[in-house]
């Protein structure tokens, strides 16, 4: 099979979920046996470059900045797809597709669907037309609208919501023109089927191939100390972090517990919101996230905005770190509640219960235990390739 792979970047490094989400699924499709074209923009922190090979796939990045936010405000197309609109982007998009035969095209994420016209116009017949595929990485309308309801400002608050219709739209033109859509969760498969009852809906839950620790006790030589992994680079996770530290800080301080947030965002950001706080410390970005996990007690999932698979919760599993959760915040994993994780009806619930729990050695010792064995066996990339390829092998 022969694959055009529309994406946003290079995904490596991979500092986020999706980059990882891409850059797991191209490497398992690729290894599965398929040859792939990837296009996207160069990342600066990344060795490749335009033409790079490895194995079989092709890397055709396109060596822009990202465009500005503002740069959507006179589009139908929405800031996360208008931004990868760069004019190089644009010349090497064409480029590809008059120069190459492909079987199938993909859309990967929300923000290659500003390549949709471009696609439908090389292959203006669908029965000359190869296999299109989109690969969701949430179920997009939905989560938009949330997100815009969500935001406390008001002028921000209207943006984002005409940011969302035009999500919306350009999500119904991708799953409209797709012959297979890919889904992170069940959850987004159900939301995509309520609308398309007889589209092909496939899900895709990622992979993990980071550190797996075969046994881990905590003890009471350990911090008292809780932690949440992640990038805060988007304004849905500033606003979910935002939320729980505003309750959390002042609970946890009171009660002597630490709260370490650890990923990469704007140092600005970080400093403004440190200025306030006691019992919180920011990191910043990181070469290595399990140190910080070796020396915590608890991890914790305190999103309300953001919806889809939370990848770190896969590197809280397999590094065997108990979760507390919001409810709703955690899905495509086999987690039962109190049995492999704790979940709580809202933020305060969730920080009093994190304190509660800090000096339950037995009870942490439990969540973190029964959650890699339930999901030891079931997060290896090279089955979300052969399981890709054999659904559009189908079509």
């Amino acid at each position: 099979m022969r694959c055009l792979w529309l994406t946003l970047a290079d995904p490596k490094p991979a500092y986020n979920g999706q980059h990882l989400y891409s850059g797991g699924l191209i490497d398992a499709v690729a290894q599965a046996g398929a040859d792939v074209v990837v296009v996207g923009l160069v990342r600066p922190e990344s060795s490749r470059r335009d033409g790079a090979r490895e194995g079989s796939l092709l890397w055709r990045l396109a060596d822009d900045r990202p465009l500005s936010p503002r740069a959507s405000l006179a589009s139908s197309l929405p800031n996360i797809a208008k931004r990868c609109t760069t004019p190089t982007m644009r010349q090497l998009l064409g480029d590809v597709l008059a120069g190459g035969q492909f079987d199938t095209v993909v859309f990967d994420g929300i923000s290659a669907g500003w390549a949709l016209r471009s696609v439908l116009e090389r292959w203006p017949r669908r029965r000359n037309r190869p296999k299109i595929v989109y690969v969701s990485h949430n179920h997009e309308s939905s989560l938009r609208r949330a997100l815009a309801e969500n935001h406390p400002g008001f002028l921000k608050r209207q943006a984002l919501k005409l940011d969302a219709c035009k999500i919306t739209w350009l999500e119904h033109d991708l799953v409209a023109a797709a012959d297979l859509v890919t889904a992170i969760t069940p959850e987004d498969r159900a939301l995509y089927s309520a609308d398309w009852p007889h589209k092909r809906i496939e899900v895709v839950t990622p992979g993990y191939r980071g550190r797996f620790i075969a046994e881990r006790q905590i003890t009471p030589d350990l911090p008292r100390r809780a932690v949440i992994v992640g990038s805060f680079d988007w304004i849905a996770k500033r606003l979910n972090i935002e939320e729980f530290i505003r309750v959390a800080d002042p609970i946890f301080a009171a009660h002597g517990v630490e709260l370490e947030v650890v990923g990469s965002g704007d140092r600005s950001y970080f400093d403004q919101m440190q200025k306030s706080l006691v019992a919180t410390h920011f990191t910043g970005t990181v070469d290595r996230v399990d140190r910080y996990m070796e020396s915590a007690r608890i991890a914790i999932v305190p999103e309300r905005n953001g919806g889809g698979f939370k990848l770190k919760v896969l590197e809280y599993i397999f590094n065997r770190m108990p979760i507390f959760a919001l409810e709703g915040s955690v899905a495509g994993v086999p987690l039962e509640r109190d049995e492999s994780i704790q979940l709580y009806p809202d933020q305060q619930a969730l920080a009093l219960g994190v304190w509660r729990a800090m000096d339950d050695l037995g009870r942490l010792n439990r969540l973190q235990n029964r959650a890699y064995e339930r999901c030891r066996d079931s997060f290896d990339w090279p089955s979300r390739g052969r399981h890709f390829l054999s659904a559009v092998s189908a079509l």
